[in-house]
């Protein structure tokens, strides 16, 4: 027999319910639907990353050259190393006025306390030295909380971590509701402009967004005790040449996220000399999204609280397991 909740997703189906502002589907069915497919697509994360590993171990002995994919020769490798992160390349592009300007402010408030003047941060995940904190915020009706997460992770340097934030070779294997991601302005090599297009989750719309990301190297000292500094920003930009926002089966998601992260080495040790038992890398991840379309605040607050601690530990996860047989990157 099946159950209750398939039941009423196929009832939805036969009345052809979706998202939107006169939708007659129920609050909690609407939830039940989202999360139904949330689940189904992590289930197919997990096989992916069961099969790939399954790969990966029959051909160990090519590990080697899994590791720095983009580097073309050792002689290289020094030039990369000083212009990464610089914005350097990026400089002469019109966007990086812009780039600079939402990455300063951003990087500002991610530094800024969670509990300093009644902000109105509220915590609503606490699990070890992961913390989860938003602000209940509303545009036109449609849910926008301000998300920042604090969390620590052993075995793994800022660079790392930002490395698989921000390169879209990986960005399937760990981001799950992924459908597709192109690059439509290969800025720099540390700045692309990405449109992603999301997974439809029924009853709700597809989504895409457009944006620019950058990942930089902080080299201004505010950060006592760190080793180093990387962030990636990512910024929602809508400019004549790029495609154009709901045009087609897809909503615009309008989005603004920050990614800090700092490198602290066992007392006593340096670059040179540190192993991954001596690295730990404090994380502060901020997000502003706003979804687009509509979909009833309750709900989307339910599945922020639900799907953002889910993400961040999955993601953090992928980063170590990634590093732990590699050499350090910093």
């Amino acid at each position: 027999m099946p159950s209750l909740t398939t039941a009423r997703l196929f009832k939805g189906l036969l009345r052809k319910e979706i998202e939107g502002p006169h939708s007659t589907i129920p609050e909690d069915e609407f939830f039940d639907a989202v999360e139904t497919g949330l689940d189904k697509i992590e289930e197919d994360r997990q096989l992916r990353v069961r099969l790939k590993y399954q790969s990966q171990q029959s051909q160990i002995s090519n590990a080697g050259s899994l590791h720095s994919p983009t580097a073309e020769s050792e002689d290289e490798m020094p030039k990369l190393a000083e212009d990464f992160g610089t914005g350097a390349q990026a400089k002469s592009h019109k966007l990086w006025p812009e780039i600079d300007r939402i990455c300063t402010e951003q990087l500002t408030q991610a530094r800024q306390g969670v509990g300093e003047d009644g902000n109105g941060w509220q915590l609503f995940a606490d699990e070890g030295e992961m913390k989860m904190y938003r602000r209940e915020e509303e545009v036109d009706g449609m849910v926008i909380d301000p998300l920042k997460s604090c969390h620590v992770v052993k075995g793994v340097t800022a660079r790392e971590m930002c490395h698989y934030f921000f390169d879209p070779a990986y960005r399937n294997d760990w981001e799950t509701t992924l459908e597709d991601v192109q690059i439509v302005d290969n800025v720099a090599p540390d700045t692309f402009v990405f449109l992603q297009t999301y997974k439809r989750i029924w009853p709700a719309s597809q989504r895409d967004a457009l944006f620019w990301s950058h990942m930089r190297r902080i080299t201004d000292n505010v950060d006592t005790g760190a080793n180093d500094v990387w962030i990636v920003c990512n910024h929602s930009n809508q400019n004549e040449e790029y495609p154009p926002a709901n045009q087609g089966k897809c909503v615009r998601i309008y989005l603004t996220v920050i990614l800090v992260c700092q490198t602290y080495l066992t007392p006593g040790k340096n670059s040179e000399t540190a192993t991954r038992d001596d690295l730990t890398c404090k994380i502060t991840y901020c997000s502003t999204v706003n979804p687009g379309g509509w979909a009833p605040a309750t709900v989307l607050r339910a599945i922020y609280k639900k799907e953002y601690p889910k993400f961040l530990k999955r993601f953090t996860g992928y980063v170590v397991d990634q590093c732990k047989a590699k050499p350090i990157m910093y």
